[in-house]
């Protein structure tokens, strides 16, 4: 959610280099990065207040979609039905509410409109007119909420992701953990906050640490507001830029970083 739109293209097409793929008749706009093969990423949509409507997740088919519509079901989740069609280009959606106060969606459709500025044959490197950043892709998003136990139960046994690396107190709590679907260090995050439902932010890949430094000199460029780096995090070394967008979302750009198997034993941290 964003606070004015026009300023939110400025940032999010000029900075941070995503590509305006359409418009609704709501007012949303859809972007990708221009690795993506799907037609969007990325939905802005204008408010009173910033934040996150939702993260969605993609599943292999149709019938996955029931299945796993049938076990959130099962979990004692409440779903909730989405029509094809309600966001452009995309099929019918499974709305959910994790312990944590987030909300998600899984779908199966969404159109095949291949990566942006290259061709499928004989690709170059990447496209020649990208913009700003010239981000790669979107990577991840971090969560604030409480009830993270319960979070992890329904992620891990329902949705099938592992767990990748945690932060644990010194009674053995978990108080962050991150969880992928993949190889990556993660696809989503949550951190332990009293207040349900919080967003910390969307994440972004870029190639190089050449480019993350690039990146802080636009973000200096256009008096764009920074949170923290360049720098490499803690949890799975990512090298790192956090800023905000004109409405106070946070925004990240990273390179590199731990990969995972789920075969791997989760990577834990000392809270101190």
């Amino acid at each position: 959610r964003v606070l004015d739109m026009g300023k939110a293209l400025e940032h999010y097409i000029e900075l941070l280099g995503l590509i305006e793929m359409d418009r609704d008749d709501q007012g949303r706009v859809y972007l990708k990065a221009w690795s993506e093969v799907d037609k969007f990423s990325v939905v802005l949509r204008e408010a009173d207040e910033p934040g996150m409507d939702f993260m969605g997740f993609k599943v292999v088919d149709e019938v996955s979609l029931q299945q796993l519509e049938q076990d959130l079901q099962a979990h004692g989740c409440s779903v909730e039905q989405v029509p094809a069609g309600e966001l452009n280009s995309c099929g019918r959606r499974v709305r959910f509410q994790a312990p944590s106060g987030h909300h998600f969606e899984l779908y199966a459709d969404k159109e095949y409109t291949g990566k942006w500025g290259v061709n499928e044959v004989n690709p170059e490197a990447w496209p020649r007119d990208l913009k700003g950043m010239s981000a790669v892709r979107f990577d991840h998003c971090l969560l604030y909420g409480d009830e993270l136990q319960a979070t992890y139960e329904l992620f891990t046994e329902v949705l099938g992701f592992y767990l990748a690396e945690q932060v644990v107190d010194a009674e053995g709590i978990r108080l962050a953990q991150f969880l992928s679907l993949s190889t990556k260090a993660h696809d989503v995050a949550f951190i332990q906050h009293a207040e349900k439902g919080k967003f910390h932010h969307a994440s972004f890949l870029l190639d190089t640490w050449e480019d993350v430094l690039r990146a802080a000199d636009l973000i200096s460029m256009t008096d764009t507001s920074i949170d923290i780096g360049p720098t490499r995090h803690g949890l799975t070394h990512g090298k790192t830029i956090y800023f905000f967008d004109p409405s106070g979302n946070r925004c990240e750009v990273f390179c590199g970083g731990n990969y995972n198997y789920p075969d791997h034993k989760p990577v834990t941290w000392l809270a101190k």
